[in-house]
């Protein structure tokens, strides 16, 4: 087959589809360049799921006269002159290939005027074809519609979704952006109603309100962190551990403000929230991180969905930290109510029982209030609370009896505890275990005999890659044949009546969990895991008494090294409504 050059045409339609891939990717362009042009208003009209008509009018500078041209042609941008530039991009877009490219599967018109000029320009295209330009009176800033979209390309219009799918896409984009721009006034007008509208006052939780609404905007917390020497920081919001998803849609991320999708940040996000959250369950989250324009890479992906660093592990790191850090300072004890635990939706009676426990994305740290029990009130009528350490969060609690031989009952401020006294030791030893280590103090304990472990390859390489661990934590273990170990001391918290099988389990748990945590206190949490008294043993009082007060001095006394809940309250309100007291 001989090679030839392709029709001009042809070839702008397959430029055009690295860039426009569905409605959404017109709008992101065209938002993009708004934003870019230094907008304080963009308002973003749809119709059909934008295969119809798309329309962005924004107050930005606005294109001169005699540049219009020049925007539908190919590499044509005001964002770029030298190649040194492309190692250090400001700007949203830069390639000058979006309006081309959209031009080249619409119908596409666009009306600009700059600020400083008394009238404006219009143009339209069709199929990439100019078809008219001219004069045209209208107000500062630019007006793009684009029309009948992969109209000359059926084969690709039959690959989107249904116009409801469409216009989805097309609010979850302008929900992200309007979460990075607080400062622009966003609205998004869907077959003539208004679907999304924020103030654009540069308020951060005014935009989170107007995105998520005020139930979701009560559970989430603000995270700041700025590192001015290394131009390294974090800003935006994450979740409480009780405001959880069961997949990751609602975790956005913006690099410099850029809207990317990262699976490193997705992980770094995770880990942040290791032992707070159960398995399977993702926080919600919009955070945009502050790095450095020569250390980022925004040239790697002809959408522009993906970056790349020249230092991850930092990048990863600062982002861990500072959503750490704010989780840490805000902990509550989970409240048991009509919907259960882990809907992250408690009843607003629930939350009036007991708004000590719960913290708005509003509050900053130090604000005043009125201590434990007190509640302090906001325009937004979100609950609020003094920031309690974890421990000063955890109440003092006195034992009641157990349930079941698996759960301890409690009395504390304001009503009943429940406390899981297997999750609930899992914490204690976990915390034990790790403060050991880090004392470089382990508690080993000699077996009377040594025993002989024989591990399947998958176990050996968790041994082997685990050994300072293993060792830091109380196990002696030392090669005897190819296959085969000696275990001579175990950690002293271990009380199993097979040390060689639980060595075997925890390897097991290791090695699975490694696979999704690169978390130091796997082998910490297994082995709290497989030493903590189980359900179904009884306990006497001084017992339940000793692991409560024990419970209170940890770390994080509300989740097991897993997860799970250790403790779940019934506040007095509940109790005396389901009494017929209230």
């Amino acid at each position: 087959m001989p090679i030839k050059v392709l029709e001009p045409e042809l070839a702008s339609q397959i430029a055009a589809g690295e860039v426009v891939e569905r409605p959404v990717s017109v709008v992101k362009e065209l938002v993009e360049n708004s934003l870019d042009a230094g907008a304080f208003q963009i308002t973003v009209e749809i119709k059909g799921g934008g295969v119809d008509q798309v329309r962005v009018i924004d107050d930005g500078e606005g294109i001169p006269a005699d540049q219009v041209a020049l925007a539908f042609q190919h590499h044509a941008t005001s964002k770029l002159t030298r190649q040194e530039q492309l190692d250090c991009i400001g700007t949203l877009g830069f390639r000058g290939e979006a309006i081309p490219s959209i031009a080249a599967v619409s119908q596409m018109t666009m009306t600009t005027r700059p600020h400083d000029t008394g009238g404006g320009q219009q143009v339209q295209y069709q199929w990439g074809q100019k078809v008219s330009e001219g004069s045209q009176g209208c107000s500062p800033g630019t007006s793009v519609t684009v029309s009948d979209l992969f109209a000359n390309l059926p084969a690709r219009r039959k690959f989107l979704k249904s116009n409801s799918a469409e216009t989805a896409r097309i609010r979850e984009l302008i929900d992200r952006y309007a979460l990075a721009f607080p400062g622009v006034r966003f609205q998004l007008v869907v077959e003539g109603r208004t679907s999304v509208a924020t103030p654009g006052s540069g308020r951060p939780e005014e935009a989170l309100l107007a995105v998520y609404g005020p139930e979701i905007a009560s559970g989430m917390l603000r995270v700041q962190e700025d590192d001015p020497e290394s131009g390294y920081g974090v800003d935006g919001f994450v979740s409480a551990p009780r405001l959880n998803r069961a997949n990751r849609t609602y975790m956005t991320f913006f690099i410099n403000r850029r809207w990317i999708q990262s699976r490193m940040l997705s992980f770094a996000l995770e880990e942040a929230y290791h032992g707070l959250l159960p398995e399977r369950r993702y926080p919600l989250a919009a955070l945009n991180l502050t790095v450095p324009y020569s250390d980022v890479d925004v040239n790697s992906h002809p959408a522009k969905r993906e970056v790349r660093f020249v230092d991850e592990s930092k990048v990863y790191s600062t982002l861990q930290r500072a959503v750490r850090a704010a989780l840490i300072a805000d902990s509550p004890v989970p409240v048991l109510g009509r919907s259960g635990f882990g809907s992250g939706q408690p009843s607003a009676n629930d939350g009036a029982a007991s708004p000590s426990f719960f913290r708005s994305a509003f509050d900053r740290p130090g604000s005043s209030g009125r201590g434990a029990g007190g509640q302090q009130g906001n325009e937004y009528g979100a609950l609020t609370a003094a920031g309690f350490t974890p421990q000063q969060a955890l109440p003092a609690l006195r034992v009641v009896g157990q349930v079941r031989l698996t759960y301890i009952v409690a009395e504390g401020p304001d009503g009943m505890y429940l406390v899981d006294q297997h999750a609930a030791h899992e914490r204690v030893l976990f915390d034990r275990i790790v403060r050991k280590a880090a004392d470089q103090s382990p508690e080993s304990q000699p077996l009377l005999a040594p025993m002989t472990v024989d591990l399947t390859p998958g176990q050996a390489e968790a041994f082997h890659n685990n050994l300072a661990f293993l060792a830091a934590y109380g196990f002696e273990v030392e090669a005897f044949g190819e296959n085969s170990y000696l275990l001579r001391a175990v950690p002293s918290v271990m009380t199993s009546q097979n040390p060689a099988q639980s060595l075997v389990d925890i390897l097991d748990m290791v090695a699975f969990e490694g696979l999704l945590r690169q978390h130091d206190d796997v082998l910490a949490a297994s082995i709290a895991c497989h030493s903590a008294i189980r359900a179904g043993k009884s306990l006497t009082e001084p017992e339940m008494r000793a692991l409560l007060e024990e419970l209170e001095v940890t770390d994080n006394p509300h989740t097991c090294p897993h997860g799970r809940p250790t403790l779940i309250h019934f506040s007095e309100y509940q109790m005396d409504r389901e009494f017929g007291r209230r």
